[in-house]
């Protein structure tokens, strides 16, 4: 029988898609208090690879993804759901949402994201909730799988996602003497 031990911190990662950066502010802080400061903010990117939210949220969304400090992984499923009514609570009084945030996490070996939605791939963690393992790193490099969403297997985010790996990699260091 394996030995039960607590799990090994990850790093929390937010993917968010937006138009007005006063919004994504307003997210940051409101968030302060489920995931802490921000750690890294990556640059911003034009979210072309799909026209899936535009309906919602308009055209000329933006990208951007923000990490923070190590966590214990087995608090994704409460990420999203905090995420999830902050998306509502921003949204309030509008046709649909202003910003859609995406919690996951991230560590030496892979970027997992919470999600609502039950598909063959994903598992389920508590509340409605579940995961998906979204990429892994493999071989020096990051390798996306059959599902992975196309804006985060296409490469362009993967210098960004190897910054915070190796910031992780980094503080599971011990110290040197």
């Amino acid at each position: 029988m394996g030995r039960i031990l607590p799990p090994a911190a990850v790093t929390p990662l937010l993917g968010v898609l937006y138009r007005e950066p006063a919004v994504l502010e307003r997210a940051l802080a409101a968030l302060a208090p489920v995931l802490g400061r921000p750690a890294l903010t990556s640059p911003v990117w034009p979210f072309t690879d799909t026209a899936y939210y535009d309906a919602e949220m308009g055209p000329g969304l933006l990208r951007r993804f923000v990490s923070f400090a190590q966590a214990d992984p087995g608090l994704l499923a409460a990420w999203k759901l905090a995420t999830n009514a902050l998306e509502d609570e921003l949204a309030a009084g509008k046709p649909g949402r202003v910003i859609n945030l995406d919690p996951g996490y991230l560590d030496g070996s892979k970027l997992v994201l919470a999600t609502t939605k039950n598909l063959a791939h994903r598992l389920y963690l508590a509340q409605g909730i579940y995961a998906e393992l979204t990429l892994t790193y493999r071989s020096g490099q990051w390798q996306k799988l059959p599902w992975t969403f196309p804006d985060y297997g296409g490469g362009r985010y993967f210098s960004f996602f190897g910054v915070v790996r190796e910031r992780h990699l980094l503080s599971r260091r011990p110290p040197d003497r």
